[in-house]
């Protein structure tokens, strides 16, 4: 026995070697998304719709934000609760927050007759309205490069954009006496042409005896649109010269950029009137041979 006992100690692996290897450990799982995390990315989403709440000025705000930015897997969390919302999710950044803005079939869009209600606008007015807020964007961010910077602040004055939006009207005017075409108003009719022919005959002000500028005149409705954009944080209000000057905010800037490429912003700005610092306009010449066409059906800065 103690032979043996000598022969299995010369070789202490014998027994091991013949053994089944252990299985390897399982890779730790994911950890799973609880309740919680869903409530965060929720709140996250939630200040996101208030579009004049900053980062910097709200700690919890700041902190969901930071956590987007480390935790790839909280920031999916985030974009999936927005997309549930119809949300789109245009940027996560300290300068905007969380700017969204809402997709056709969210019960967050801003369609015209909701905002000519809450302006209380004329229905036959929407569409000059619709006009209003398209010179806003062409004169806050006339060249690609303003658009395209995160650093640039576009301005402009109430009366400036009132100026632009005419002298935009006396080009399209220009342009149809050339060509032969039909100058009678049509204000039914989609499109910047017949936009021109029921601005360029409003009234620029309009004023009541009390010197008080009329809401139906054509400063009257840039002033709605910028107060509108003001309320809905895209828009800060500088001063009263002019009719009032703004300057944009980041989440404007994102707001243009996702509506640039639209037929009716891009009309307005082939136009060839661009703004000068002051928040005025100016006519430049067209360039040679300019024949742009307007598209028939140039689209609005809401949905339908």
């Amino acid at each position: 026995m103690s032979d043996n006992h000598v022969e299995y100690a010369e070789y202490p692996d014998a027994w091991s070697e013949q053994e089944s290897p252990r299985p390897p450990a399982p890779a730790p799982a994911h950890a799973a998304v609880t309740p919680a995390d869903a409530a965060d990315a929720a709140r996250l989403v939630s200040f996101g719709l208030q579009p004049k709440l900053l980062p910097a000025r709200d700690a919890e705000y700041a902190e969901l934000l930071r956590r987007y930015q480390e935790d790839p897997a909280f920031a999916r969390l985030a974009d999936a609760v927005a997309t549930g919302l119809g949300l789109i999710v245009l940027e996560v950044s300290p300068r905007a927050g969380m700017a969204v803005t809402a997709g056709e079939d969210s019960v967050f869009a801003v369609r015209m007759g909701d905002y000519a209600r809450r302006a209380n606008t004329d229905s036959a007015d929407r569409f000059l309205h619709g006009l209003a807020h398209l010179a806003v964007a062409a004169m806050a961010f006339p060249r690609p490069e303003d658009l395209a910077d995160d650093a640039y602040i576009g301005r402009l004055t109430v009366n400036g954009v009132d100026s632009f939006v005419r002298q935009a009207c006396l080009r399209l005017e220009q342009r149809a006496e050339e060509e032969g075409e039909n100058t009678d108003p049509a204000s039914d009719a989609p499109g910047l042409e017949a936009a021109w022919r029921v601005w360029s005959r409003r009234s620029t002000t309009g004023a009541t005896k009390d010197a008080r500028r009329l809401a139906g005149s054509t400063t009257g409705i840039v002033a709605k649109a910028v107060a509108f954009l003001t309320d809905s944080g895209f828009l800060q209000r500088t001063g009263d010269e002019n009719g009032g000057s703004y300057r944009t905010t980041a989440r404007y800037q994102l707001q243009v950029r996702d509506m640039a490429g639209s037929a009716a912003l891009t009309e307005l700005l082939d136009l060839g009137i661009v703004p000068v610092s002051d928040g005025t306009a100016t006519l430049v010449p067209p360039p040679e041979g300019d024949d742009l066409d307007l598209a028939a059906d140039a689209g609005l800065p809401f949905h339908a």
